[in-house]
């Protein structure tokens, strides 16, 4: 059976027992006016968990990609909060086989929330299994086996199912056809980030920093709220240690230098994949499965961790050839050697 966790509108954890679990505090918002950032997903969601709400009904199914870390979960959190119901919640890994499902789907309540985070790794079967569930709210499930076998219909209380992603292309058709709500998530601006700074700050107790400092840790977060609140704990944990607890531009400069994070956010392997690209193979264009087998790492993570956010700030270009390094990285890596 697939292990799963419910999170209550007030954000108490359960385990299968029905036990209280304490929570560790957590920066996330749990409502949808503290949700900084998307503007026009927050527009949206506003609008269908307004109706929703109106006629008393379960949201429709909603389904979240982009890269990881931009708030595909919190936002999953903040739309049972909003509705008042459960989250429960799981992973596509998690799921082998499709009576993985039953006890979940069984239990939940009107206008309950199922999280699928991974969901593009979901097992075929699984996502076969989940279509009646998601467009009639009834599953099909098997007694005994052989000549004595009896199919048994459920029917479940109208649910929504959020569905997360940072690969939306592995779904197939069929299944996100079947999500009322699809929606990726961009990465963050500065200011955005400026924002949620503050509010982490607050909720960390964090007073003393000045004003460049903040902004330093905003540009070098990738634009990614996730990566912004990471560097944060880092410069605090800096600052109390080497800086009498007060974060400026120094503290930041060196707690992110001692992280590896320069000052355009990319990291060490970043900065490998970049020097490869322009030492062995001239600046490209070069496969995905070369550049990997020469750095020794994995060709996914490298696609999925490293060349987006080098695409974002026009570093790299994906031609029909191969991968590309940009004048911009040209430029910026003769800079390094200078």
């Amino acid at each position: 059976m697939a292990k799963d966790r419910i999170v209550s509108p007030t954000q108490q954890v359960q385990d299968h027992g029905g036990q209280n679990l304490p929570v560790q505090h957590s920066l996330r918002p749990a409502r949808l006016d503290d949700f900084i950032g998307q503007p026009r997903l927050c527009d949206r969601l506003t609008i269908a968990l307004d109706a929703a709400r109106q006629r008393e009904e379960s949201m429709e199914h909603l389904l979240l990609h982009g890269p990881p870390g931009l708030g595909k979960t919190t936002l999953a959190h903040i739309v049972a909060e909003e509705m008042g119901t459960h989250a429960y919640v799981t992973s596509g890994p998690a799921l082998t086989k499709g009576s993985d499902l039953v006890g979940t789907l069984t239990r939940m309540q009107p206008g309950d929330i199922l999280f699928i985070d991974e969901i593009h790794r979901l097992p075929a079967a699984v996502e076969e299994y989940i279509y009646p569930a998601m467009e009639d709210f009834k599953i099909d499930f098997t007694l005994d086996s052989g000549m004595h076998a009896k199919v048994v219909t459920y029917q479940l209380k109208p649910f929504t199912l959020i569905g997360a992603t940072t690969r939306a292309g592995l779904l197939s058709g069929a299944f996100r056809s079947r999500f009322g709500l699809s929606h990726r998530l961009d990465y963050y601006q500065t200011d955005a980030l400026e924002q949620i700074l503050e509010r982490a700050m607050q909720r960390m107790g964090i007073e003393t920093i000045t004003p460049d400092a903040k902004v330093r840790i905003a540009e070098r977060s990738r634009g990614t709220p996730r990566i912004c609140l990471r560097l944060l704990r880092r410069v605090r944990d800096f600052a109390e240690v080497r800086n009498s607890g007060h974060i400026d531009t120094e503290a930041v400069t060196a707690a992110l230098a001692l992280e590896g994070v320069d000052e355009i956010g990319l990291d060490a392997l970043d900065r490998t994949y970049l020097q490869t690209v322009h030492n062995v193979y001239g600046g490209g264009p070069v496969g995905l499965e070369a550049i990997a087998a020469t750095m020794g790492e994995d060709a996914g993570t490298i696609e999925d961790l490293v060349e987006p956010y080098l695409l974002q700030i026009g570093h790299l270009a994906r031609t029909k050839q191969g991968r590309q390094l940009t004048e911009i990285a040209r430029t910026w890596l003769q800079s390094r050697d200078e």
